[in-house]
């Protein structure tokens, strides 16, 4: 088995006792994602659309730091503090996926970190090609 983090600058930067992204062999394990600005590290606030938006932006960017892209993800779990938001996520999700769409979950929750109100985790498994042996 081979275990390795992940870690870029291109994604906000972790703010506690976690791992960006964890990848063990093909599978990689991706950490929730809130609507954190990389570059400032502070939330994105207003329009829900736009959160989301740089939610899957911060996602691909983990990706694309583990040697993949969204369209290797397989599993994404999606916790919203207003599920009256759910049409919302799927709208912006055609932005960054196509089908087969991954298998997913959405969830309502009553609280997320630093006040946001998405937070999206996923899994994703790299192709032969994009796994290199070290």
């Amino acid at each position: 088995m081979i275990k390795k983090v992940i870690q870029t600058t291109e994604a906000p930067q972790a703010i506690g006792t976690y791992s960006q992204a964890i990848r063990v062999d093909q599978t990689v394990y991706l950490s929730g994602q809130i609507p954190l600005v990389p570059e400032t590290m502070l939330l994105l606030e207003g329009d829900i659309a736009l959160q989301i938006s740089q939610v899957f932006s911060n996602l691909q960017a983990v990706a694309e730091g583990a040697g993949g892209s969204l369209a290797d993800v397989v599993k994404l779990n999606v916790f919203l503090t207003d599920l009256s938001h759910f049409p919302i996520v799927n709208a912006v999700m055609e932005h960054y996926f196509q089908a087969p769409y991954p298998a997913r979950a959405v969830l309502g929750v009553a609280a997320l970190p630093k006040g946001a109100t998405v937070e999206m985790d996923a899994i994703m498994v790299l192709k032969p090609q994009e796994y290199p042996a070290s």
